[in-house]
């Protein structure tokens, strides 16, 4: 990978690759673009095949954080963080420590939050290096509910888009990834009458969410070939791809993971295919509103109404689509581009000196 080349077509500021000895840790601290604010992105942790891999989800998810900051109306930029390593360790508290000082060298362009593989206690040793980190226990907590009730709203949006009602009664919904989020998805879907089929590679998360909902649990590779009216991808991103698209029998593709498009062109087919699909950005930004909550200093109350925005966001999105004639995910783009522009290009007229 010609690093440099992939950094100036993606557009990122900066990129920091981290080592600590005595812990162990191997980190990637990717910034993407900061003409909102400080660059905020969770941290993930995660067994990658190669370093390269790790780099380029960094910068994936770096560039996608600005993309979902700029749309949900956050002033925020778009930052991640990775982890190289088994996230399933019991002894956490040298390499989120090492991690917590490098966030803290870079003086606040980055603040970070959890993610995969970490949790609101493994952002407190963080804490204890730096102040650049929220998504705390006793703060903002866990995002995953709000995350899950924006794409919750994202389904109720695309349904409305595609059949004239919101309503989720009766409809079948093929849920990938049990987790956090899926798991309060999940939940929320099943209160709403969704029909739901799931699967993930952790049994016991399936029989979570099972035993709640009463869900109907398929093999991993199974979940595609379902027939069903809502694909809800909540688990890594990439699943939509060349081998799933000719899988699919579903209507409409709205979850909670991000970059569940393999390629751009890869949304290129959903459009072609009438498949609806509701831009991952834009339906999970419900996990940044509650970090950003934790910063505004915003009660869980206020982040959920925030969440519920996304609602009229993704029908905005559709609409650009159509009256553009372009894909959704090139509209959301072009919505997040929108304000990118009009903030970038505003003039300061605070004193710039001698306060440098």
């Amino acid at each position: 990978m010609q690093l440099f080349d992939r950094i100036a077509e993606m557009g990122h500021e900066q990129v920091v690759l981290c080592h600590d000895k005595a812990s162990g840790y191997r980190g990637i601290i990717a910034i993407h673009d900061t003409t909102l604010g400080p660059a905020l992105g969770g941290t993930r942790f995660w067994q990658y095949a190669s370093d390269e891999e790790a780099i380029v989800d960094a910068l994936r998810l770096a560039r996608g954080m600005t993309y979902k900051n700029a749309v949900a109306g956050l002033n925020l930029g778009g930052g991640k963080a990775v982890i190289i390593g088994d996230n399933k360790m019991v002894s956490r508290e040298l390499i989120f420590r090492a991690h917590g000082r490098f966030v803290e060298s870079l003086g606040g362009r980055y603040v970070t939050a959890e993610d995969v593989g970490t949790s609101p206690s493994d952002m407190d040793y963080v804490l204890m290096e730096t102040d650049y980190v929220a998504g705390l226990a006793g703060k903002s907590g866990d995002p995953s509910p709000v995350t899950a009730h924006g794409v919750f709203r994202a389904i109720q949006a695309s349904a409305m888009h595609r059949w004239g009602s919101d309503s989720l009664e009766g409809r079948t919904v093929t849920l990938q990834g049990c987790g956090h989020v899926g798991f309060y998805l999940a939940t929320e879907l099943h209160e709403a009458g969704a029909k739901l089929i799931v699967t993930d590679i952790d049994a016991a998360k399936v029989k979570q969410v099972t035993d709640v909902t009463g869900a109907t649990a398929v093999a991993p590779d199974r979940i595609y070939e379902q027939q069903a009216d809502i694909f809800a991808p909540c688990a890594l991103g990439g699943v939509i791809n060349d081998r799933t698209l000719d899988q699919l029998k579903v209507e409409i593709v709205a979850g909670g993971a991000n970059n569940v498009l393999l390629e751009t062109r890869h949304g290129d087919v959903l459009e072609q295919r009438n498949i609806l699909y509701a831009p991952d950005y834009v339906a999970n930004a419900g996990g940044v509103i509650n970090v950003y909550s934790e910063l505004a200093g915003w009660d869980r109350e206020r982040s959920l109404r925030k969440a519920d925005e996304i609602y009229h966001t993704i029908l905005g999105v559709f609409e650009i689509a159509k009256q553009e004639g372009i894909p959704t995910y090139r509209a959301a783009d072009r919505l997040a581009e929108r304000r990118l522009r009009s903030v970038g290009t505003m003039v300061r007229t605070w004193p710039q000196w001698p306060n440098k």
